[in-house]
């Protein structure tokens, strides 16, 4: 991801009617003017946002359930607002169409968690607000029987609940606040990004599997590929506090990226003739390449510090991976592989949205008319 002024940003529930017992608003008459969360009500907050993101979890699982999830809570409940049920309709049809395409490229997840927490409210008017995380974990089934056990992500989402007469609250709207590729159990959505970036020079990766053989040496060269991998598993969502976080302006992708090829041996350049000919960060400040898309692929190509790859099937533990999501010649996002199954299939890990050894299978499948990039680093 990039800060802003740099390169661009690695940039609800179907007819759900949650047990429609009445939440109260305050502990005064529901017809009070100034509603007011309470612990409860904010419990009951997370509790239905839990049930929307399980859903849709769900629907990615090769043997997703027929019923819906229902609020394990038999004490309080939330309606879903009507517009917002027929949006959700749409996004679980959405994701059963990801699972298709993931089946299509021999993948499939067996089990899901997720877990819902509540970080804050607040109440303007009569709509109440909640900044909620997201952390869910999927199995993946083993079809070659080289998959990893599992992936995992982290993401935010802001919910809206507007309050009724009747005492009740009821869930409006819903919104991921990350910056990144939508997070696996995040429906397709057919909306173009615009930027005015210039075309970028790198070629473009095909996609197709099993890539022609491209192996590299893991061992005995200049860098740590293993520690990279190693150093990007640590940090994916417990940032090191060792670097800043970027997350606030633009993106934290290519800084989380950077720092995990600087653990591998990558060494910084702090002064260079070559336009993009720098590679540095410091505890005041750091170059564009270090923290920027499109600036950290020119600063690879100046320093030949990688070579494109014909095929993203072909990268291997350490190398990584750029996506232009609406194929407008701008790369919005980076990410590293950090695993690599016995088969050929790399795994990614990434900052915004917080992800963990997500295949590259998972990405084609979310991203069908992305362009790809692949770095061997």
């Amino acid at each position: 991801m990039t800060p802003k002024n740099l390169s661009r940003s690695c940039s609800v529930v179907g007819a759900i009617t949650l047990s429609a017992l009445l939440l109260p608003l305050s502990a005064a008459h529901a017809a009070a003017p100034a509603p007011r969360v309470t612990a409860s009500t904010a419990d009951a907050f997370g509790r239905v946002a839990d049930a929307v993101f399980t859903d849709r979890t769900a629907a990615l699982l090769d043997r997703a359930p027929t019923a819906r999830t229902a609020l394990k809570a038999t004490t309080a409940g939330i309606r879903v607002s009507g517009a917002l049920a027929r949006t959700e309709n749409t996004a679980l049809s959405s994701l059963r169409g990801t699972r298709s395409r993931l089946a299509a490229l021999g993948e499939a997840y067996s089990a899901a968690d997720t877990e819902v927490a509540v970080d804050r409210t607040r109440v303007t008017g009569r709509l109440a607000t909640a900044w909620v995380t997201e952390t869910t974990t999927l199995t993946y089934r083993k079809i070659r029987g080289d998959e990893p056990a599992t992936t995992g992500f982290r993401a935010h989402h802001v919910l809206t609940f507007a309050a009724q007469p009747d005492g009740t609250w009821r869930l409006t709207g819903e919104r991921s606040t990350d910056k990144g590729p939508r997070q696996v159990n995040e429906p397709v959505t057919t909306a173009p990004r615009r930027t005015t970036m210039a075309v970028v020079d790198a070629p473009r990766a095909a996609t197709t599997y099993p890539a022609p053989a491209n192996p590299k040496t893991l061992t005995g060269g200049p860098y740590d590929y293993a520690g990279m991998a190693t150093y990007a598993e640590k940090y994916w969502k417990n940032y090191n506090p060792a670097y800043r976080s970027f997350n606030s302006v633009g993106g934290d992708c290519t800084n989380y990226v950077s720092q995990a090829l600087k653990a591998g041996g990558w060494a910084t350049v702090a002064g260079s003739d070559e336009e993009y000919g720098t590679w540095n960060y410091t505890s005041s400040t750091q170059t564009d390449t270090w923290v920027g898309v499109n600036e950290w692929s020119w600063f690879t190509q100046t320093a030949r510090r990688s070579t494109p790859l014909a095929n993203v099937y072909q990268m291997d533990i350490g190398d990584v991976m750029q996506m232009d999501f609406d194929k407008d010649g701008s790369k919005d996002h980076s990410m590293i592989t950090s695993y690599r199954s016995a088969g050929g299939v790399p795994y990614l890990t990434y900052h915004d949205t917080d992800t963990y050894r997500r295949s590259l299978s998972s990405l084609l499948a979310a991203y069908p008319n992305a362009a790809y990039y692949g770095y061997r680093t």
